[in-house]
C-alpha cells in the first residue's frame, strides 16, 4: 500500500498495490506495522459499513468528541464516493480547511482521517458501500456535526442531495461558533 499526504495536514490518501495474477488480485487494505513505521496509530477497534441505495444521498459531516476521538479508515468498496473531510484541529496548519476526494470501488483508494477532523460523503452512484475502520467504537453521545452546506465552508458538492437523514439536514452551520469559542 502507498501513503500519499494531502493538503490537509495528517490526512493521508492510501493506494493499493495490487498483486495480479490469472484469478484476479490481491491487495493489502490495512497494515498495521505500516502505519506504525509512518507515525499513524495502528488500532481498529471498529469495523462499520454504510450501505446507500440511492445516487446523491449524503452523509455527514461527522466526528467524534473527547473522550472517544478516533482515526477513520475509509474506502468505497461498491460504487463511488464524493468524500469530504475537515479539519477542526485548532493547533493544525490547515484549521477550517476541506479537502475532497473521489473514493471508488473500482479504483480502490482509501483515506486515514485523523482525530478531530469532521468527514462526510456524497454518492455518485447507486447503491455505493463504505468500509469504515475506527480507532475507537461509536458512541452516539460524543457524535458532533458540522452542517454539510455551512457557508464558512463552501464545499462544492457535485450535485445537490437527494437523501439527507433528518439530523444532517438540521445540523446548526457550527464552524464559526467552532472558530469562536477557540479564540475566546
Amino acid at each position: 500500500m502507498r501513503v500519499h499526504t494531502t493538503s490537509l495536514a495528517g490526512v493521508h490518501e492510501l493506494e493499493l498495490e495490487p498483486i495480479y495474477d490469472e484469478r484476479g488480485y490481491f491487495a493489502r487494505l490495512y497494515d498495521r506495522e505500516q502505519f506504525l513505521e509512518l507515525g499513524l496509530p495502528g488500532a481498529v477497534a471498529q469495523t462499520s459499513l454504510s450501505h446507500n441505495p440511492l445516487l446523491g444521498t449524503l452523509r455527514g459531516l461527522h466526528w467524534q468528541a473527547a473522550p472517544g476521538l478516533e482515526t477513520k479508515l475509509v474506502r468505497a468498496i461498491r460504487g463511488r464516493a464524493y468524500d469530504v473531510v475537515v479539519d477542526l484541529r485548532p493547533d493544525s496548519i490547515s484549521f477550517g480547511q476541506w479537502q475532497a476526494f473521489e473514493l471508488s470501488a473500482s479504483e480502490g483508494r482509501g483515506l486515514f482521517i485523523p482525530p478531530r477532523c469532521a468527514h462526510g460523503f456524497m454518492t455518485l452512484e447507486p447503491d455505493t458501500q463504505i468500509l469504515y475502520q475506527m480507532s475507537e467504537a461509536y458512541r452516539p453521545e460524543l457524535v458532533r456535526a458540522l452542517r454539510w452546506d455551512d457557508p464558512d465552508l463552501a464545499i462544492s458538492w457535485p450535485i445537490a442531495p437527494r437523501s439527507i437523514s433528518p439530523g444532517d439536514a438540521a445540523c446548526p452551520y457550527m464552524l464559526r461558533h467552532i472558530r469562536r469559542s477557540l479564540a475566546a
